[in-house]
């Protein structure tokens, strides 16, 4: 079951959903459209290795836009800052961004409960296409949880990813025992 735009209207007057900049003309009827922050990444090697920390070269979109190409993986971030307390969280593209040929995520949709922070895009496209910063790129779903949660994602020791800045972060998989 996805949340109706009342029911989000109601969360976030109970404070279970937090949504920093919010604009009443993005919720759907039951999604939230996000937007495409100022700051792009791309990986400063060629050749990504999944136990070491690969670190990340951080741009700007000019206000003229950015080109991104195929066969290039960037690292963007959703202009929103989001909490979600007692709900799941989905980012998906929108349709007019995939219709562009823009994904926006790899694999890493779904939030959990307890996020708190803005969100890394993962985007790749399949031919060049310029975007901009404050565009639309995504829409956050909301799901219902079934159970009490016992730890929240912002209150694990080993949350990688909790209070993400508006700015894309790197993959910490290095941290991982493996």
């Amino acid at each position: 079951m996805i949340l109706s735009d009342k029911r989000i209207l109601e969360e976030i007057d109970k404070g279970t959903i937090k949504i920093e900049p919010y604009d009443r003309h993005c919720l759907g009827s039951n999604s939230y459209d996000v937007h495409l922050g100022a700051t792009l990444a791309t990986y400063k090697n060629h050749l990504l290795d999944a136990k070491q920390h690969n670190e990340i070269e951080y741009f700007d979109i000019p206000d003229e836009g950015f080109v991104l190409y195929p066969h290039v993986f960037y690292l963007g971030v959703t202009l929103e800052y989001t909490e979600t307390h007692a709900h799941v969280p989905f980012l998906e593209g929108k349709s007019s961004t995939g219709r562009l040929g823009i994904d926006i995520h790899a694999t890493a949709g779904k939030g959990d409960v307890g996020f708190c922070g803005n969100w890394t895009l993962e985007i790749s496209v399949k031919q060049p296409v310029k975007v901009y910063k404050g565009m639309p790129i995504g829409q956050l779903i909301y799901f219902p949880v079934d159970g009490e949660i016992e730890v929240k994602y912002n209150q694990k020791a080993n949350a990688k990813y909790s209070g993400q800045p508006n700015k894309p972060i790197e993959s910490m998989m290095w941290r991982n025992q493996f």
